[in-house]
């Protein structure tokens, strides 16, 4: 295997513990939503038959969309006839498991296909770090946990799992110069593809002004699992040094760099900007019910939704290697085990975004 490889997020997911896991993400929607709803409010339509054209960036089952695109809706609905069309382009890369992301839109209750006969549905299998929707057609945009998954892994990290904890400098580097060049190219083509006055609500990993990206006791979890799958034989050593999480979390000085120095790009403008710890739903409900073994069993499955499809490439055969099933339902073994033993608080350091394309001057 290559030393720097092409990834995308991991988008063929086993969609069963794709929407379990996702119940911890459910728990910075909220505000998220609100700020969808706010958009909604204001941004400018365009006249019937146009339909009005809403994007999901970064959708894959789509379980994190069907709540706050059908909040925008709902808000659209009292600004224009219900005969009026909306078009949601639910986007992601062409390995994503498009057929669980439709069956989600059918056949889940909270759907905006179920509520709304004018609603249709699409989907564009492209990455978004490039233009993949026409120019000036988008009037919402939404992502949420979509960025922070780098377009291309630099360099394998020697030491860890996550660039974050890595004592290498140069690791260090090459990840925040991909970084900035992934953001970079997400807004700018976002700023091509919004209509003018649209707006654009980005959901994604942040990192306060402590400087932490979070996730300790899971990835030190995850790290002493592997290293029993390999002393077990399961998993060879330079598999284990291949295994890297391609995630980033960004400062806000991060997400304000490519405005610098006017506040604009590409006729965007960051609206708003909020860099904030989220809820441990996990953690929540075990100070409740003292269920340890749930608890484990809880963030297990959020590592297998999230990032198990990453780390399954990373063996010899990848997904079709005959050991990969194995694989994964032990380490998901293992991560519940260890997780369960000794329940505690997690940080989950998010970022909220509102960008807004300024209409041209006359």
């Amino acid at each position: 295997m290559p030393e720097s490889s092409v990834v995308v997020r991991p988008q063929s997911k086993d969609s069963g513990y794709y929407s379990a896991g996702s119940r911890l993400q459910a728990a910075g929607l909220r505000p998220a939503i609100a700020l969808f709803e706010q958009a909604a409010t204001v941004v400018p339509l365009p006249k019937a038959p146009q339909p009005i054209a809403i994007a999901d960036y970064g959708a894959a089952t789509a379980h994190n969309s069907l709540l706050p695109i059908g909040a925008a809706i709902a808000v659209l609905r009292t600004r224009t006839a219900r005969e009026h069309s909306v078009l949601v382009a639910h986007t992601d890369v062409p390995e994503n498991d498009f057929t669980a992301m439709f069956r989600t839109l059918t056949d889940d209750p909270d759907s905006y296909l179920r509520k709304d006969a004018a609603a249709f549905a699409s989907a564009v299998g492209r990455s978004f770090y490039s233009q993949i929707l026409p120019s000036n057609s988008i009037t919402l945009g939404w992502s949420s946990y979509a960025v922070q998954w780098l377009s291309w892994v630099p360099t394998p990290v020697p030491d860890h799992l996550q660039v974050a904890y890595t004592a290498d400098e140069s690791v260090r580097t090459a990840y925040a110069r991909q970084a900035a060049h992934d953001w970079h190219e997400f807004i700018a083509f976002r700023g091509r593809e919004l209509c003018p006055g649209g707006r654009l609500v980005v959901m994604t990993m942040g990192i306060g002004e402590d400087g932490e990206y979070g996730y300790r006791p899971l990835l030190a979890a995850m790290i002493d699992a592997l290293a029993e799958l390999v002393g077990a034989g399961l998993l060879r050593e330079d598999e284990l040094r291949r295994m890297t999480i391609p995630t980033v979390g960004r400062r806000a000085v991060d997400f304000m760099a490519p405005f610098a120095p006017s506040g604009r790009f590409e006729r965007l403008e960051i609206e708003h900007l909020d860099v904030f710890d989220g809820e441990d739903r996990f953690f929540d409900q075990y100070r409740i019910d003292k269920d340890a073994t749930a608890f484990g069993r809880n963030w297990a499955q959020f590592a297998r939704a999230s990032v198990f499809p990453t780390m399954v490439g990373a063996l010899d055969g990848g997904r079709d290697d005959p050991r990969a099933a194995q694989f994964v339902d032990r380490l998901d073994k293992g991560i519940a085990t260890r997780m369960a033993a000794d329940p505690q608080g997690t940080q989950i350091p998010l970022a909220h975004l509102v960008l807004h394309k300024r209409p041209k001057i006359r």
